[in-house]
């Protein structure tokens, strides 16, 4: 007996064949947005330097 592939994942697969460029257009947005790349020691000094400390009660208006 085979494994189950759902049709989502057939689909998919079909399409990824018929259109590869897809593929390097995906590792690019994974990249931008959940890849982790080296920040520059800079930019992470200025941003400890500029957070704001959270208040005791959160929901304190003054």
């Amino acid at each position: 007996m085979g494994m189950y592939e759902s049709e989502h994942t057939k689909f998919m697969r079909e399409w990824l064949q018929k259109h590869p460029d897809q593929i390097e257009a995906s590792k690019q947005g994974r990249a931008l947005w959940w890849d982790k790349q080296a920040r520059d020691p800079e930019a992470q000094r200025r941003e400890q330097a500029s957070k704001v400390a959270p208040k005791a009660y959160y929901y304190d208006a003054n």
